[in-house]
This record gives C-alpha cells, sequence and structure tokens, in this order.
C-alpha cells in the first residue's frame, strides 16, 4: 500500500468518525486543524485507523504522533 493510499484511507475514516465528508487531511494535519477533534474523540480516531488497518499502536507511537504525516510513518511500518 502506498504512502498516498494509506492518506486517502486515512481520510475516509476521519471523514466518517467526523461526520464530514468534505474534510480535507494532509499530512501536516494535527488535531487542532479539525473541528471536534477533542481528547476522548482522539480515543476514537486511534482505534478507528487501528481496525481500519489491522495494527495495533503503542502508547508511545500514540504520544508521539504530532500530525497525520507521522501517524502515517507508523502504519506504513506496521504493515
Amino acid at each position: 500500500m502506498s504512502r498516498e493510499e494509506i492518506l486517502e484511507r486515512v481520510s475516509e475514516v476521519l471523514s466518517e468518525i467526523f461526520d464530514n465528508p468534505g474534510l480535507v487531511i494532509g499530512e501536516e494535519t494535527t488535531a487542532a486543524d479539525v473541528e471536534g477533534w477533542d481528547s476522548l474523540r482522539h480515543i476514537t480516531v486511534i482505534e478507528e485507523i487501528e481496525d481500519a488497518f489491522d495494527i495495533r499502536f503503542s502508547m508511545k507511537e500514540v504520544n508521539g504522533m504530532k500530525n497525520i504525516g507521522e501517524m502515517i510513518d507508523i502504519i506504513e511500518a506496521s504493515i
């Protein structure tokens, strides 16, 4: 799976979570850039991304993610 395909799938998952089909996600996107992405919603984001890619993030990885690009780095290394 290419990096672009991973970004596309992450975008689909986030669009569903935030009920926003027009949501635009890029590698530099952070939680602060997405309306409604609070600490509780963050747990849902992590769980849904894990399910979408059949992976599990470690707590260190979750705590270290600064943006979507870093999330994609971890996904790429895990699949």
